[in-house]
């Protein structure tokens, strides 16, 4: 069943749970330094949701320039009322919300491309995951890079919930199936508001499970010359603490979310 909280509220507590826009902004820009010397001025977010990481960029340099792409107008609208709103009028200028296919989108070429809160992950069939990391690297400068994020550990693959306590709300992450077999897998997002109400299914995702190697492989075979992984530094408590750092080698946690960056 579906929840029926108000739109505002739904990306509200979306937001507030999972994002972290000025950060993902400040990794790109920092790693894009790392390879090539100068920040990025451009930028493409594919299923970009609200586009509060397009709206975030653009608030870096004078220049910057952003293409937020999704498919669904109901997140467009909200970005817009949440986050465009809240921009300069030459800021503003700059951001440019896009609903369209990301296999079909009309963006010029950018410096950065980026997928997260693991989205790409509704191709299901590798023809489809190599035919749109194919159009991303098309869609690249020549110095560019596509960053993605996943998620993945033994614990990830079991139908368990996860719960993070916040001020005023609790976000749940369930597991509500997963198939050995072929890696089908639907997860869904929960919440329980400030009066103790709890929202049921508020997010839902019918998904396939990439791993890292099989993801790593996949950008080989579409082209892009360089792939680097990154894991998360340890907060000395079990637990992560935020900072990811470029490595071939990681413990092998029960749980853990971590980023590729593909070189073009």
């Amino acid at each position: 069943m579906k929840s029926k909280l108000s739109l505002d509220k739904k990306y509200e507590f979306y937001e507030r749970s999972v994002q972290f826009p000025e950060g993902e902004v400040e990794f790109m820009r920092d790693e894009f330094k790392r390879y090539f010397g100068r920040y990025p001025l451009t930028m493409r977010e594919d299923f970009c949701g609200t586009g509060a990481i397009s709206c975030n960029w653009v608030t870096h340099h004078k220049d910057a320039e952003a293409f937020g792409v999704d498919l669904d107008p109901e997140p467009i609208e909200m970005g817009k009322k949440r986050h465009l709103s809240r921009l300069t009028p030459k800021q503003k200028e700059r951001v440019h919300y896009l609903q369209e296919n990301v296999l079909k989108n009309s963006s010029p070429k950018t410096d950065v491309v980026c997928a997260f809160n693991f989205s790409y992950w509704i191709f299901k069939q590798r023809k489809d995951l190599l035919k749109y990391f194919k159009q991303v690297r098309k869609s690249l400068n020549k110095q560019g890079v596509f960053f993605l994020d996943l998620f993945g550990g033994p614990e990830s693959q079991k139908l368990i919930t996860d719960q993070k306590k916040l001020e005023g709300l609790t976000y749940y992450w369930e597991c509500q199936q997963f198939n050995p077999l072929t890696h089908d897998c639907t997860f869904a997002i929960h919440f329980r508001d400030e009066k103790g109400k709890k929202h049921l299914n508020v997010f839902t995702y019918d998904w396939r499970f990439w791993t890292l190697p099989e993801l790593r492989d996949i950008l080989t075979e579409a082209g892009f010359s360089k792939i680097m992984t990154y894991w998360e530094d340890d907060d000395g408590e079990g637990g992560g603490d935020g900072n990811y750092y470029p490595t071939d080698d990681a413990e092998n946690c029960d749980a853990w979310v971590s980023y590729i960056a593909a070189i073009n």
